[in-house]
């Protein structure tokens, strides 16, 4: 039995974001399998909602409170972590595979002398042995893990792992540790946010252009298809590299892993790097001209046509709906 299952919390400006949650929530599934007990742990200066991680299932979160790593810092966080997970006997450490988590993830491993396995999509206990499901082969194929190093490190696919509330939640105890000497080699700043749009990372529905919508100038109908939609802006690599749309909204191998309810395709071929990055959306919809792309393969639904003019008349029709 694992001594302990540790749940990394990621935090921003204070607040407990939605993949630290779903990460609490693994963590919590998985103590229950394994017959273990879960805790949390966030790094940070002033945490404002930590107490909510006992609604997924946490029995104790413990703020490692520093006022210079108020904002992630890898090696700060790192040595904090680490530090934390040794002298509490934490033999499993829960991350999400966020840009945070895929920095840190690795870093604690060494530290730790653990086993480290990333972007798992499925987690399956099976008596004692865990088998952590994760792509390869740029998302072509799903291979299975067992770790043989009792300490171990893992990422979660972002939203693949939903943050569920467990029933009857008891409030989790709320330990706040200052520590002090840290070691601050580097560290964020400042975030620049896009002020008034979702993060593609964390939306729930996508609208994504590609290379189909043939310049910058165009990608007004993903904008008013997305808000007619509630949704965000995406975009394949090819757009990103043009310099048609920042680098934020790009998703793909080589940049955010979405997992949304619906994810709409515009344009967009379908090349395996991309397909990386959005094959786990709930729903798939693709509009390209081209009834051979390969986005086609991976769609719940296609419409073969012209993006140009399919894109509009979807507009205005969700509009009338909602």
């Amino acid at each position: 039995m694992a001594n302990k299952i540790l749940a990394v919390i990621e935090q921003r400006e204070g607040q407990i974001k939605r993949f630290g949650f779903e990460a609490a929530s693994a963590a919590a599934k998985l103590a229950k399998d394994l017959n273990s007990t879960a805790e949390a742990v966030v790094v940070g200066d002033a945490i404002s909602n930590i107490e909510e991680v006992s609604k997924y299932g946490i029995q104790k979160a413990i703020h490692l409170k520093n006022s210079d790593l108020a904002n992630y810092s890898s090696s700060g966080y790192t040595e904090a972590i680490s530090n934390f997970a040794s002298e509490s006997s934490c033999d499993i450490l829960v991350l999400s595979n966020t840009a945070l988590g895929k920095d840190l993830a690795p870093r604690l491993s060494v530290r730790l002398n653990a086993s480290c396995v990333v972007d798992c999509v499925k987690i399956n206990v099976s008596g004692d042995d865990i088998i952590f499901t994760r792509p390869a082969y740029a998302g072509k194929a799903l291979i299975d893990v067992k770790l043989l190093n009792s300490k171990k490190v893992i990422t979660i696919r972002p939203n693949v792992f939903k943050a569920r509330i467990v029933d009857n939640p008891s409030s989790a105890e709320v330990e706040v540790k200052e520590i002090s000497n840290v070691n601050l080699k580097s560290k964020v700043t400042s975030f620049k946010k896009s002020e008034g749009k979702l993060d593609v990372a964390e939306a729930d529905i996508i609208v994504s252009g590609g290379r189909g919508m043939k310049g910058p100038e165009n990608f007004h109908l993903i904008e008013e298809l997305a808000d007619a939609l509630g949704g965000a802006v995406g975009a394949s690599r090819a757009v990103v590299d043009a310099g048609w749309r920042p680098h934020s909204e790009q998703v793909g191998q080589t940049g955010k892993t979405v997992s949304p309810s619906l994810y709409v395709a515009c344009g967009i071929s379908g090349a395996i790097q991309h397909l990386a990055g959005m094959s786990s959306s709930k729903y798939i919809v693709a509009i390209n001209k081209d009834k051979d792309a390969p986005i086609f393969n991976v769609a719940d639904y296609g419409i073969t046509g012209d993006v140009f003019e399919i894109i509009p008349v979807l507009t205005e029709e969700i509009k009338k709906v909602k």
